[in-house]
């Protein structure tokens, strides 16, 4: 079964320790936080001050998605949170390699993440780096966009790599994952399914995320 990483970015900010509580009560398995600086991408979130008052839960990873330009500049402030994965992305940064080791040297899970646009060639020498590859299938900025379909092929073949190199990576999927999508996520090779909408849009968590682990 697939693990669901319900994004905060989606929830009601004036009331995040409750949101984020209801969610792992309903059966999260981690907790995605998008974390945007408004020039990687355009839009801006939050940071370190609000990540550091976020509750804690056993058994609950905290998963930080970094779209931030030149992570490298920043990172110490993220790991001194002692956060569970941060994913860095391929081309946010010239030293992702260097950058990973940081992470793992940290104890930390490193992960990379790629964009719509990114081949998989970008990852080749790394794949071995990381525990993670978080596989963008919309355009990374804002919440509630649209599934980009050739994202499943791409899938496909990293699910190829892992295998054909022994590897014991994860692919987590992020954006456009919902109730109509995660079954041929799941069958491509999707082992984290990022849900923002399809889970603080609805009007029950706990079904919401039950319905992406067990599709019809």
């Amino acid at each position: 079964m697939i693990k669901i990483a319900p994004s905060i970015l989606a929830s009601d900010f004036s009331n995040l320790n409750t949101e984020i509580n209801q969610v792992v009560k309903g059966g999260a398995d981690l907790i995605h936080l998008d974390i945007m600086d408004g020039v990687f991408v355009p839009n801006i979130t939050f940071g370190p001050e609000v990540i550091k008052c976020l509750p804690k839960f056993e058994g609950i990873e905290y998963d930080a998605h970094l779209m931030i330009a030149q992570p490298e500049n920043n990172i110490q402030s993220f790991l001194d949170l002692n956060l569970d994965r941060i994913a860095i992305h391929v081309e946010s940064t010239i030293h992702i390699h260097r950058l990973l080791r940081v992470i793992r040297d940290h104890g930390t899970k490193p992960a990379v993440c790629l964009n719509p646009s990114t081949s998989l060639t970008t990852i080749e020498w790394i794949l071995e780096e990381v525990d993670m590859v978080v596989i963008m299938t919309v355009n990374p900025g804002f919440g509630g966009q649209s599934f980009i379909e050739s994202g499943l092929r791409k899938i496909e073949a990293l699910k190829e790599m892992i295998i054909k190199q022994s590897l014991n990576v994860e692919i987590e999927v992020d954006g456009g994952v919902n109730a109509a999508t995660v079954s041929r996520l799941t069958n491509a090779g999707m082992d984290i399914a990022v849900a923002g909408s399809a889970i603080f849009k609805s009007n029950d968590y706990a079904k919401a995320i039950l319905a992406l682990k067990q599709p019809e």
